[in-house]
């Protein structure tokens, strides 16, 4: 269950889980070397939603995208207008809460509607990648 203002949950089909990397630092020490923990870089979230006419999942996107970058004006927001906390939920059998991310400072990266083929039964979606500024494991 993931919770996005903006976007309602039931449109979110996958999400990958919060990982990170952690850089290594190499330090000469006499005739050896000794390695130290660097940056931690937290690493971009992939998103498949699925596409409803009504509410438009596009639209709902493009919303949040707006926030960032608007097309038409060539603006650019500010950071305190297009970075979102997001609540990610990790459901047990019985639909229990059983973990709880909480990501920081998420924005989307790239957006994709792939493609519309009219021939297909299947639900159109939209994938997503997100980039953040950090997670919480909070249980």
């Amino acid at each position: 269950l993931m919770l996005i203002d903006g976007i309602p949950s039931f449109m979110i089909k996958t999400v990958s889980a919060p990982s990170f990397t952690d850089e290594e630092i190499k330090l000469d020490h006499i005739n050896t070397y000794r390695k130290i923990r660097g940056k931690r870089e937290w690493e971009p979230m992939d998103l498949t939603l699925y596409d409803p006419v009504t509410p438009s999942g596009a639209q709902a996107c493009m919303d949040w995208a707006r926030l960032s970058y608007e097309s038409v004006t060539g603006r650019s927001g500010y950071s305190d207008f297009y970075k979102k906390d997001i609540t990610l939920n990790i459901l047990g059998p019985v639909g229990d809460i059983v973990s709880e991310w909480i990501i920081k400072g998420a924005f989307i990266t790239s957006f994709s509607q792939g493609d519309f083929d009219w021939s297909s039964s299947e639900v159109a979606e939209i994938s997503m990648t997100l980039a953040m500024d950090y997670c919480i494991l909070n249980y």
